[in-house]
């Protein structure tokens, strides 16, 4: 479920951020109808996707009539075009940006619709305005953000709640097991508010799909093969040292990493859906299988103890 008052969702959910950026449009067909198959209903994408648009855009021509059945959840505010005119949480900007990705999308509403990442230039209180107006007409049905710190989120929920106007529902951040940063003081602020998590980054960049070894040769084509950015950041001594420690635990259940990366988001409360990008329609099947293993208690507290659980910041 999407926060105390959302929706049910599928507990996989499909990242859409591939289309149209690693892969072309028309192949997005396959992975999409495959996701629809296997009973997935939280697809998540962007405006930006897709070099500025092509996510959607994927969307729309392929969901068809299966649109109805499913939970479409978009983003503004990242920049949409090369002089940083479109862009932000403005009301000027967002009425437009919410027209322009239901053309992209075909259909008449977007069930969630989230800030992308905060807009220190425009003042909390017009953004949720006008996201407000956005949820009276019809255009949107819930309202989530990304890439929050606890206060902020605490903040906007003050605001809705002082005002009258619709709350936060969900909340977008990097979340996994070797980035737990989340659980200081977003996830306590999230659990007061009833706000659901979506993690993004769920398999770290793929660190967590269990193909990388330490000290061999880097698989072809693979994300952090060929995002120097996402490999210097993953790919550390002390990471390194954790996924042979998850890994060997996975191996005396005799499961793999990546149904352990799933398994270990499905059990945490505040998550609602765990979405995974994929590129082939062979990826979501495999995804929508490693996501059944129900940890027990034991083994929660060993993998705390194996990946450091951060300490949470009560909020009052």
């Amino acid at each position: 479920m999407l926060g105390a008052s959302g929706p049910t969702v599928s507990l996989l959910g499909l990242g859409c951020n591939n289309f149209g950026l690693r892969m072309e449009i028309e192949a997005a067909r396959a992975v999409i109808h495959k996701a629809l198959d296997l009973g997935i209903t939280f697809f998540d994408t962007a405006d930006v996707y897709g070099k500025r648009g092509g996510s959607e855009t994927a969307l729309g021509m392929y969901l068809g009539g299966r649109r109805k059945g499913i939970f479409l959840a978009s983003k503004f505010g990242n920049p949409m075009d090369d002089s940083g005119t479109m862009k932000g949480g403005s009301r000027r900007y967002l009425m437009s940006a919410v027209e322009a990705s239901l053309r992209r999308l075909r259909t008449d509403w977007i069930d969630l619709y989230q800030m992308h990442r905060p807009d220190p230039a425009t003042p909390v209180e017009e953004t949720l305005r006008a996201l407000d107006d956005l949820v009276k007409q019809g255009k949107i049905r819930y309202i989530g953000c990304s890439q929050l710190a606890g206060w902020q989120l605490v903040e906007r929920q003050w605001l809705a709640r002082h005002h009258g106007l619709t709350p936060h529902t969900f909340c977008e951040a990097e979340y996994s097991l070797l980035a737990r940063d989340a659980e200081r003081e977003l996830i306590p602020a999230m659990r007061a508010y009833g706000a659901g998590l979506v993690p993004f980054y769920p398999l770290a960049s793929g660190f967590l799909t269990g193909k990388y070894k330490r000290d061999t040769p880097m698989p072809e084509g693979a994300r952090l093969t060929k995002g120097k950015r996402y490999s210097d950041r993953f790919m550390t001594d002390a990471n390194w040292n954790v996924l042979e420690n998850l890994e060997s635990f996975c191996e005396e259940r005799r499961r793999t990493l990546l149904e352990l990366a799933f398994g270990w988001l499905a059990a945490q409360p505040v998550v609602a859906s765990v979405i995974a990008g994929a590129t082939q329609a062979s990826q979501v099947e495999m995804n929508a299988k490693a996501i059944d293993w129900e940890l027990t208690p034991q083994e929660l507290a060993e993998i705390d103890r194996i990946t450091g659980k951060a300490e949470a910041v009560p909020v009052v």
